[in-house]
């Protein structure tokens, strides 16, 4: 709605996991370099794990990307809320597996004659998981067997699992002490930093055509970033939000007012906001009320 108001070729804040706008933050840039790697090496199992809006679907576009420049055969699950026999009817659909999609048993010989046909041509086979902290325990026993089929070269199947930090607990369960084991490489995606975040914004300015953007001042990403808590998804929300207002104000330069606006439209909550010292304000009450017997 405001792209020409403000001269920008797309919208620089869409939540959409766009790889054109990944930016190449310290963290990140190891994070896909990891993923790549464990790919190349053959790793087997790679975790990637980071709280809700770090950028960890956009990651998983990257190496996407990667993956078919190079012509590697793989397999992307979105949907975790999933059993045993749609995990495996969903692999089969991806790899397009020529077998009975309906039938563990086939879809399992169907995918080892896949992976030994690409291992003989030098190749690899990839699993990307997405919202893996899902799935269910029977799931994660059928992943980490699959983990299990290799050669002398190395795994014949490389499995990447993303998810929240639930999902680093979930593999520390007993029960899963065998996959966790497997797991090679970890990477970790944490909140920007405040250069970060800056950098951040300017690089998504640049990307739709504003190269030196005058629109967000220095102080005011710097409260961004505070209020986002580093948060890129959160960032990319209020940044939207402000252009709007901006653009219905029919002024270029967003300001603290337009920000504390859309922060409440949001409810948004951060260290020292009022929701924040209402919330330990209550929580402070609620500990010092007697207890009624």
């Amino acid at each position: 709605m405001y792209n020409a108001f403000f001269g920008f070729s797309e919208s620089p804040f869409s939540l959409s996991p766009d790889p054109a706008f990944f930016y190449r933050s310290e963290r990140h840039e190891e994070a896909l370099a990891n993923l790549v790697y464990g790919v190349q090496a053959r790793k087997g199992f790679i975790v990637l794990s980071g709280e809700v809006g770090t950028g960890k679907t956009t990651m998983l576009e990257c190496l996407r990307d990667y993956l078919e420049a190079n012509f590697i055969e793989f397999a992307f699950l979105f949907n975790s809320r999933i059993n045993v026999e749609q995990f495996f009817e969903m692999i089969a659909y991806d790899l397009d597996l020529p077998c009975s999609r309906t039938s563990k048993t086939e879809v399992l010989f169907a995918l080892n004659t896949l992976l030994v046909e690409q291992a003989q041509d030098g190749k690899t086979v990839v699993l990307i998981v997405d919202e893996a902290h899902n799935l269910e325990w029977e799931v994660l026993e059928e992943i980490r067997l699959l983990g299990n089929l290799e050669n002398r070269n190395g795994k014949l199947l490389q499995i990447v699992l993303a998810g929240q930090p639930e999902l680093d607990r979930k593999l520390d369960a007993p029960n899963l002490r065998q996959l966790k084991q497997r797991v090679v490489l970890r990477c970790n995606l944490t909140p920007f930093a405040l250069r970060e975040a800056v950098e951040y914004i300017d690089s998504r300015m640049s990307r739709v055509g504003m190269p030196d953007q005058q629109v967000f001042s220095e102080e005011l990403m710097s409260e961004i970033h505070l209020r986002a808590q580093g948060i890129p998804r959160v960032i990319n929300g209020v940044c939207d939000n402000m252009l709007l207002t901006a653009f219905a104000m029919e002024t270029k330069v967003c300001t603290v007012e337009m920000l504390d606006e859309v922060c409440r439209d949001m409810r948004l909550d951060w260290p020292g906001s009022r929701r924040s010292r209402m919330r330990a304000e209550t929580q402070e009450s609620f500990e010092r009320a007697p207890y009624k017997v």
